[in-house]
């Protein structure tokens, strides 16, 4: 298969994503399929996107993850529908993008896609988008056919930013009122992938402006979960609060390259 510039781009990002979890990743993925591919010192950073929804005030620190920010391009309706994209198809999909099945490549595409076909929870709506057409056709489905969309993302306001410290919620979080919300985060494939979610729950969306212990900044978007009881218990959120499925809200930050959606009211 000869690869357009964009898939090029992406391509190589993804030989990167396949050494690297994204917070994405592991709002997904449960606790054994973690421990699998990952050190464990690694794995309990990574679960510091997560945080207690009585953290979230003005004068709080909290220790914070915010991974490096990927350069995820979402390819043409064109081209990605020229791509087979099942798991059902993934020995030809792995043959047309010349990867081997078995190598970290073939894997990481392997749990992309069941993260894609895996069942909605109850209340839950949710997608995959491979192209930005049908990342909005989708989006509208959802937020309402005739409705203009506001985008809402993580912004580092100092670079570099440290993988892993301290933060300081510099002023009082903003709450941003939303009647639904839809949350994408990046999946590690060859071209860009975002699995995007909804919950018809009472989810609060919130800017937080953050200043991290070496002084680095950053506005970051974060979503709490009030109604957790149809949760996975083995979702690293839990593992991360030391909580349980219904016991209390759950909170994360969204890393930069992941996108949240809104209706504009």
């Amino acid at each position: 298969m000869k690869m357009s510039p964009p898939i090029l781009l992406v391509y190589s990002v993804f030989l990167l994503q396949c050494l690297e979890a994204t917070e994405g990743q592991l709002h997904l993925r449960s606790r054994s399929e973690d421990s699998g591919m990952k050190r464990h010192d690694e794995i309990e950073a990574e679960l510091k996107v997560f945080f207690h929804y009585k953290d979230l005030k003005a004068g709080n620190k909290m220790a914070i993850y915010f991974p490096r920010k990927q350069a995820s391009h979402l390819l043409s309706r064109d081209e990605s529908d020229a791509i087979p994209f099942s798991s059902s198809r993934l020995p030809s999909i792995l043959q047309l993008l010349s990867f081997s099945e078995g190598s970290k490549q073939a894997n990481a595409m392997r749990d992309t896609l069941h993260h894609c076909e895996f069942p909605p929870i109850k209340g839950e709506a949710k997608f995959c988008a491979t192209s930005l057409e049908s990342m909005l056709d989708s989006l509208h489905q959802i937020l309402g056919s005739s409705s203009k969309l506001r985008v809402l993302t993580t912004t580092y306001l100092s670079n570099p930013i440290r993988l892993l410290q301290n933060y300081t919620v510099s002023e009082a979080p903003m709450e941003i009122s939303a009647p639904k919300i839809v949350g994408c985060h990046t999946l590690p494939y060859p071209y860009a992938v975002f699995y995007c979610h909804g919950q018809e729950s009472d989810n609060k969306l919130y800017k937080v402006m953050l200043e991290g212990d070496d002084g680095g900044r950053v506005d970051a978007a974060a979503m709490c979960h009030m109604d957790t009881s149809q949760w996975d218990p083995t979702h690293n959120a839990f593992r991360a609060l030391r909580s349980l499925p219904g016991a209390s809200p759950v909170c994360h930050f969204f890393p930069a390259d992941n996108l949240v959606w809104i209706p504009l009211t």
